[in-house]
């Protein structure tokens, strides 16, 4: 009788661990359409600072603020949904699902350091802005060495596929582990978890987590942030090309 019931919520814990997994992917599809509506009114505030419509472009300010701050809120509930699949338990009682997933949002929420103002997709959407006319040069309250530290800053974890040794930005399929957020080419880390005895541990130098072939997925939001990274590669390019040319002119002036 003991073990019918250990089965029985064996296996309601294995539904409601699936049924978290689901909507917390739906989820994370939400924050991508999120993600590519900011890099949206980032390129055009950039186009209206050109036009020098400063005006407009702190009124997308303010809209992108209240945005990011709903993207942050988004996140931290896909997070939490799937930390109530993972740590689920049928008790002898009702489980409060809701009170469950409040207080794992909760304890994300205060877990996390980035304050709205200050959040990474704001400064990107201001350098960005600043960057029409004054590239190269700091904003104020910031120094050079911010500028580089800013400008390269990426959410993702590697930048280089450890078994393929090509850059993310290049991979044909990307995929990312749902444990250690880590980044492969999809037919090389298939071909590794397959050909591993035991338990395949992720090839990134000093990660402990065991991968699983189910769990190494593109992720909606991956795609996203690839081509960001792309975008910041290019504007990095550009960047050095204007350097060059100008160290050329002043050469030539000497």
């Amino acid at each position: 009788m003991a073990s019918t019931s250990a089965s029985r919520h064996g296996g309601a814990a294995g539904r409601i661990k699936n049924a978290a997994t689901t909507l917390s992917a739906e989820s994370q599809s939400l924050v991508a359409e999120i993600r590519k509506a900011l890099h949206m009114m980032m390129d055009i505030a950039v186009d209206l600072e050109k036009d020098n419509e400063s005006a407009k472009v702190k009124d997308l300010e303010n809209a992108v603020a209240e945005l990011v701050e709903a993207y942050e809120n988004c996140a931290t509930y896909a997070a939490a949904i799937e930390s109530v699949g993972n740590i689920y338990q049928p008790g002898a009682e009702l489980t409060d699902f809701k009170k469950l997933l409040e207080d794992e949002f909760e304890k994300l929420k205060s877990s996390s350091s980035s304050a709205s103002q200050n959040h990474q997709l704001i400064r990107k959407f201001r350098e960005a802005v600043w960057n029409v006319h004054h590239s190269g040069q700091p904003m104020p309250g910031e120094e050079q060495e911010d500028i580089i530290m800013t400008s390269t800053q990426s959410s993702l974890l590697n930048v280089v596929c450890p078994l393929s040794g090509k850059p993310v930005t290049e991979l044909a399929e990307p995929v990312r582990s749902v444990l250690c957020k880590h980044i492969y080419e999809k037919k090389a880390i298939m071909l590794y978890i397959s050909s591993e005895r035991g338990q395949p541990k992720c090839p990134i130098a000093g990660c402990p987590r065991i991968l699983q072939a189910e769990k190494v997925v593109c992720d909606p939001l991956l795609v996203v942030e690839i081509e960001e990274m792309r975008c910041i590669s290019r504007q990095t390019a550009r960047a050095n090309v204007v350097e060059d040319f100008t160290e050329l002119d002043e050469e030539e002036d000497n």
